[in-house]
């Protein structure tokens, strides 16, 4: 009896153990990775360049796999955007990374995709894009609104980085400095050739006087960057209370005239009297 029972748990061992390994792995264990075991993809070029590389899909299963490619970041294009893998096999499909003309130099990143079976693999992608490394910023089209006190500008990014532009204002009347404002960073990030059109607020401009706003924009590696802007601020209760000054100064110098004429009659009535 003993002999037949050991017999039987060996028989349901084996059973087991068969069909464990006929069972298919699970869609989970495909993989895409770069070509030749490398931790992330790596291109490098200059501006205007077509670089390849080549994404390596594995199919440990028992059935054929389909995975759809797409790009994330970069300009990825694939030799085919559906690639269906057979059964425990590894299929290479290259891919190429377009450099536009007006990529900056320096460091850049991007993602590879690949989907399957209800499941994502990303596949990091780092640029780098060779040239000179040119920073350079104006700051353009100074407007100051006078009703609201608001300046209007435009910066542009006229090199070749991107840049992190920094902005000081600064605002002289007829009687001084009505504002100084140091230099300060702008939660702006600007690409080559990009210009960005921006509102500086100003709460409290004066009621009554001409000033010269200068703007000096900033960024690290690029010169400064100046321009002004004239304006000429005349609120209405300002206006009253000026010309009420001028009515009043010449109030008082009409009384003085007379005065001084009243006196000088006065004293020739007393000569031709004496």
């Amino acid at each position: 009896m003993r002999a037949a029972a050991r017999s039987g748990l060996a028989a349901a061992a084996t059973a087991l153990l068969g069909a464990v390994a006929a069972a298919p792995p699970g869609a989970q264990a495909w993989t895409a990775a770069p070509a030749a075991g490398r931790p992330y993809a790596y291109l490098e070029g200059p501006a205007g360049s077509v670089l390849q590389d080549t994404l390596s899909l594995t199919n440990p299963g028992a059935r054929p796999l389909t995975v759809r490619l797409s790009g994330q970041g970069a300009p990825v294009t694939f030799a085919a955007r559906s690639v269906t893998v057979p059964a425990r096999t590894r299929a290479d499909v290259p891919f190429a990374v377009t450099v536009t003309a007006d990529t900056p130099p320096g460091e850049h990143r991007g993602t590879v995709r690949a989907t399957a079976a209800d499941r994502e693999v990303r596949v990091d992608l780092r640029l780098r894009v060779s040239g000179p490394r040119i920073a350079a910023l104006t700051v353009e089209d100074v407007r100051v609104d006078t009703t609201t006190g608001d300046l209007r500008y435009t910066l542009v990014n006229r090199g070749t980085t991107v840049l992190a532009p920094q902005l000081a204002v600064r605002a002289d009347g007829v009687l001084g400095t009505v504002l100084d404002r140091p230099v300060r960073p702008l939660a702006l990030t600007l690409r080559p050739g990009e210009r960005a059109t921006r509102t500086e607020p100003w709460p409290d401009p004066p009621a009554l006087d001409s000033v010269t706003v200068r703007l000096t924009a900033t960024a690290p590696g690029a010169a400064p960057a100046t321009a002004r802007a004239e304006a000429s601020f005349a609120s209405g209760p300002a206006l009253t209370g000026a010309a009420g000054l001028l009515l009043a100064a010449a109030g008082g110098g009409t009384y003085a005239v007379r005065r001084r004429g009243r006196a000088r009659t006065q004293r020739a009535s007393a000569g031709a009297n004496t």
